[in-house]
């Protein structure tokens, strides 16, 4: 694969920053959400929408469409901020997160918005859903990808687990599972709650094809897709290594910010970050 150009890199910066600061003003309007785990993987919600999916936001039941299944549903607003930005539904609709009757519900809900594959809430069940569209794909000789977004905190389920042993039984290479490898979850770290180091050797011994990359860094996330994408007979799984509320610095590395969403005061002063971080970003094009 060809690198990205400085341009396209400086493009997915601006849209990340979109996304991050559509989280921001969701998470406000909602008044309860998740801000920690939202605006850590904007870069790679980012790259999946505006470079890697085979996807069209006017026709989001496209058969041929590649399937992104979000796993770890209580980070929806990342998800919502780069539908919208990608042009699933109107910006403004951010505003109605999780309110009465609104397309936007807490955790993702598939008959509620189009574009969403499951309905997802209790941990670690995204996996196996993924398998099984996988493997139907194989059995139907289609050609579309999976890719499940995971969060650290859900390998502590068991399922997941059943469902790593399903997927290189059945060599099911047409599935990426993307692990947002954050060390956090709602009670501290995950090496303190439930160690899962060393969480690359795992997925080897289960007989998947391992990466890891940087996951705030957009350019070799996507890098790294296409090198899992190129893996034949094996199942992949990208250890994207992320930081916990990325672009908003009184929220990074700090676990409270797991399941909490700003403030006003809070909000005004992470909108101002992340304004002036956009700034930087025309500048240096400039």
């Amino acid at each position: 694969m060809a690198s990205l150009s400085p341009e396209r890199l400086d493009a997915l910066a601006e849209h990340a920053n979109d996304v991050r600061q559509g989280i921001i003003r969701s998470l406000l309007a909602a008044g309860s959400g998740h801000s920690g785990g939202s605006l850590d993987m904007a870069d790679v919600f980012t790259a999946m929408y505006f470079e890697l999916l085979r996807h069209d936001p006017k026709n989001p039941d496209w058969p041929e469409r590649d399937r992104l299944l979000l796993s770890c549903g209580h980070i929806a607003p990342v998800r919502y901020s780069a539908m919208a930005y990608a042009g699933y539904f109107p910006v403004e609709e951010l505003l109605t997160l999780r309110q009465f009757g609104t397309r936007l519900q807490g955790h993702p809900e598939r008959v509620s918005l189009p574009g969403l594959e499951t309905t997802s809430g209790p941990l670690g069940e995204g996996l196996a859903q993924g398998t099984g569209m996988a493997l139907g794909a194989k059995m139907d000789g289609a050609d579309w990808r999976v890719y499940v977004v995971t969060s650290d905190g859900e390998h502590q389920c068991g399922l997941h687990w059943e469902a790593m042993m399903t997927a290189a039984k059945f060599s099911l290479d047409n599935l990426t599972c993307i692990v947002d490898r954050n060390f956090i979850q709602i009670d501290g770290s995950t090496e303190d709650v439930m160690p899962l180091e060393p969480l690359a050797d795992k997925y080897r011994a289960f007989n998947w094809e391992v990466f890891e990359c940087d996951g705030n860094d957009i350019g070799a996330f996507i890098e790294t897709v296409e090198r899992a994408k190129a893996v034949k007979g094996k199942p992949q799984v990208i250890i994207a290594h992320t930081l916990m509320g990325k672009g908003v610095s009184y929220m990074e590395g700090d676990y409270l910010w797991h399941g909490k969403p700003p403030k006003p005061e809070e909000a005004e002063t992470a909108l101002r970050e992340l304004h002036a971080a956009r700034e930087l970003i025309g500048a240096n094009r400039g």
